[in-house]
Order: structure tokens, then C-alpha cells, then sequence
């Protein structure tokens, strides 16, 4: 469909259209129409998307950065457009955005490059990356495990210490904890924008601010950000953040890292090879300028000309708009599973001054959540279900596993409350009511 720019808010009947667009959302489960609320896992892609991935392949396939050729040229010039698309997307410059495969691998590109600064990589420019005993990484009790597990990592390999914020009983980062953490040791803190489990949006501001005031580096995983709301990195004032492409339209095998230039210029690389050198010896070589020089091999073509055309799509809807949409969706899921009798859901409360996308993990008591996933399958529902790369922070509130209903802006509420209907009937199937 073409879609017109409006300020009108998203309802019913323009999700629906939009729902129009993504061909999988036309299938049946089990016989029931496919009620999809996994986006926070992966979401659908619209046709637009999937047209222009096959369309690259079908008259421009070719390597961009290599060769004279015609094709060679096309594909070039679409791939480093779709590199100046996402950079308006988040309000960057696109010499400061660098291609992944994922926001996973982004997030280790950052912590291997700091590991080799830290082993004396990068000369003189590559000081204010270099860690070690004495030193601390700090990240958060609810960070997905892609934002965790990089820093245990990063701590083994150069002898600092990984600290961690912890949670307020109502699932909230503990900004009176932050401050207590976060000090003259630390060099660098990572923290989610969204919590992919417990839906809340975390006080960025308040901790970059904290971070500032020792001078230390910032880290954004905007995974789940950035489908769902308007995203201005540099206003928010993080050095790095990460996002996924499956997340937001596009396909699998795109990611998104942002670095403030003079710090992408500065960190050393973490993948070594073809395309991200100027002058290579036998001995030594010499890198290019960022952001080839984290962009080793053979490039993502295709999934980075989707991602852009999904940006396309995002911004024709408005995120703004979007954003309503799914904090609309989000309060009826919520409000709905708080009066399911044996459901506790994980996370804070909708109230004033706390923000929600429209997601919730929940526990049905007495059943398992994988139990619960196949119940609502069965009934046409896809929801989540396990800890969600999150172990801790669902240890933090004593439980193994969760199931996770998460809307996007081609969901209605007619979807949210088919899944409460279903969760009300859980317990009392497995006989446990």
C-alpha cells in the first residue's frame, strides 16, 4: 500500500491496513489466523521490503567497493546510500554508522576493539579505550545477555572489574544504586534504552549524565528502541549504540553500530582483512578511515538496502505515532493480564513518569511458560516464551522463565485482547485454577 503521512493517531482500521503489507500476517496457525505478538523477538517485513531485497539481486547483484564495472558502481552507490538512510534515521553522520550482522556482533566489535587498545593496539589516539586493573565496566541487572556477557568478557581479558546496577522492586534501574556504582574507576557503562523483558524505558539521560561526570564512555543497546520510538543518538549524548535490522522491517543479518566519529577513528579494529585496509605489507598494514575499517570482507548488500527501505516505511507511519500506537496496546495487554487472577506480570506498572513500549513478560502460576506458549500457539497466538537472553534479571525476581506478548504497529486490540482471552484460560486447562 502507499502510505500518506498523517499526524492522526494509528487505530483498528489503519493497523489493519498496514497489516495488509506483511504477507506472512495473512497465514492460519492450527487453523486460527495467525495473531502475531513476537515482534519484540523479530518482526514481519512488509512487502516493500522483501521486493527491494529481491529486486537488488534480480538487476544490481554485484561486491560494492571492488571493480569498475556498471554494476559494481550501482550496488555501491545503493549500499552507502542505505548507510546516509539509517544515519537520519538516528541522527547521526554516516561515517558514523558501520555495517554488522547483528547489534550482537556490534557490541563485541566495540568490546574486542577496547581488549586491543587495552594491549597498547591503536598508538597514542587509542589511550582513552585502554582498561585494566583498577579499572571498572559497569552495565545493569536487566541488560540482555548480548549486553553482558561482552563486558564479563572484556574484564577477563584486561583485569577490570565488572560492576552492576541493580533493580528496584518494581523493575526499575536504580538511579540511587547508578550513582553509588558509577565513579572515578569507571571507564565505561552499558545500558539498555528498553528493557526487552520487563518493557520499561531506562533513564538514559540520567545515567549518561552520571557517566559524564567521570569522564566515562557510554554504551546504548537500542534493540528495542528503535522500532518503536524516535531515536536521536547524539541528543541522548551515548558514544556507541547498537541496533538490529530483523527488529525493525528488515531482514536477518543486518545490525547497526553508531560511534561518535573521532571515537570510531580512534578504536582500533576487531575484524581484520579485505576492504578495511589502505596499504598491507607482509609484516604490518595500514587501516582505513572508520567506518570501513570495522567492515572487513565481503558486506551485507542486500539486508542493508532492505533496512533502509524499512526506515522508509517507519518513517511514512511516523514513529511518534507508532510509539502511541504501541503504548496504547501495551496498557490494555498490561491492564488486562493485571486482572487475570494467577498472572504476575514482570516490570513496572504503567503510571505517570514511567514510559512502557508494548510488551509484557508475565508468569501464569502454577504452569509453565513454555506450557503457556503452546497453549497460546495453539490457539493461533505466537508470544515468547523462555528467559529471553536474560537470565538475571528474571533471577532478580525469582523466576526461570517468562511469557512475553510484544505488539508492533500492524497489531490491534482486537489481537491483545484474543491473547487475554486465551491466558484467562490457561490455568484452569491445566487444571491448576
Amino acid at each position: 500500500m502507499t502510505i500518506t503521512a498523517t499526524t492522526t493517531p494509528i487505530d483498528d482500521a489503519e493497523a489493519l491496513r498496514l497489516r495488509a503489507d506483511f504477507p506472512l500476517l495473512g497465514r492460519e496457525v492450527h487453523g486460527e489466523p495467525l495473531i502475531y505478538l513476537d515482534s519484540g523477538a523479530t518482526s514481519q517485513k512488509p512487502r516493500s521490503v522483501i521486493d527491494v531485497e529481491r529486486a537488488y539481486y534480480e538487476e544490481t547483484n554485484a561486491a560494492v567497493h571492488r571493480g569498475a564495472h556498471t554494476l559494481a558502481g550501482e550496488a555501491t552507490e545503493l549500499f552507502e546510500a542505505a548507510r546516509e538512510r539509517v544515519a537520519r534515521f538516528v541522527g547521526a553522520r554516516s561515517d558514523e554508522i558501520v555495517w554488522t550482522s547483528n547489534a550482537t556482533e556490534g557490541l563485541n566489535l566495540i568490546a574486542y576493539g577496547i581488549s586491543n587498545a587495552s594491549l597498547g593496539r591503536g598508538g597514542e589516539a587509542a589511550e582513552r579505550f585502554r582498561i585494566g586493573p583498577g579499572d571498572e565496566i559497569v552495565t545493569t541487572e536487566l541488560e540482555h545477555h548480548a549486553n553482558l556477557v561482552p563486558w564479563q568478557e572484556l574484564a577477563l581479558r584486561t583485569g577490570a572489574t565488572l560492576r552492576v546496577i541493580g533493580l528496584t522492586d518494581d523493575g526499575r534501574i536504580d538511579l540511587d544504586e547508578a550513582a553509588a556504582v558509577i565513579g572515578e574507576r569507571t571507564r565505561l557503562v552499558a545500558v539498555a534504552h528498553v528493557s526487552n523483558v520487563l518493557g520499561a524505558v531506562n533513564p538514559v539521560s540520567q545515567i549518561v549524565a552520571l557517566a559524564r561526570s567521570h569522564g566515562a564512555l557510554v554504551v546504548l543497546d537500542a534493540c528495542q528502541s528503535a522500532p518503536h520510538l524516535p531515536l536521536d543518538l547524539p541528543a541522548l549524548d551515548v558514544d556507541f549504540a547498537v541496533f538490529s535490522g530483523h527488529k525493525m522491517l528488515a531482514p536477518t543479518g543486518i545490525g547497526v553500530l553508531y560511534g561518535r566519529s573521532e571515537l570510531l577513528n580512534a578504536l582500533p579494529p576487531f575484524l581484520t582483512g579485505g576492504s578495511m585496509i589502505t596499504t598491507v605489507g607482509l609484516i604490518e598494514s595500514e587501516y582505513l578511515p572508520a567506518p570501513l575499517r570495522f567492515e572487513a570482507g565481503t558486506q551485507r548488500v542486500s539486508q542493508a538496502i532492505a533496512l533502509a527501505t524499512a526506515i522508509d516505511y517507519l518513517d511514512a507511519v511516523g514513529l511518534d505515532r507508532i510509539e502511541a500506537w504501541e503504548a496504547e496496546l501495551g496498557l490494555r495487554l498490561f491492564e488486562g493480564l493485571s486482572r487475570v487472577e494467577g498472572v504476575r506480570i514482570l516490570g513496572p506498572a504503567p503510571a505517570p513518569g514511567v514510559e512502557r513500549v508494548g510488551l509484557a513478560s508475565f508468569v501464569v502460576d502454577g504452569v509453565h511458560a513454555h506450557d503457556v506458549g503452546q497453549f497460546l500457539d495453539d490457539r493461533g497466538i505466537a508470544a515468547r516464551v523462555g528467559h529471553h537472553c536474560a537470565q538475571p534479571v528474571h533471577r532478580r525476581f525469582g523466576v526461570t522463565a517468562t511469557t512475553r506478548a510484544s505488539a508492533y504497529l500492524y497489531n490491534t486490540t482486537a489481537d491483545i485482547d484474543a491473547a487475554l482471552d486465551a491466558v484467562a484460560g490457561v490455568r484452569a486447562f491445566f487444571r491448576v485454577a
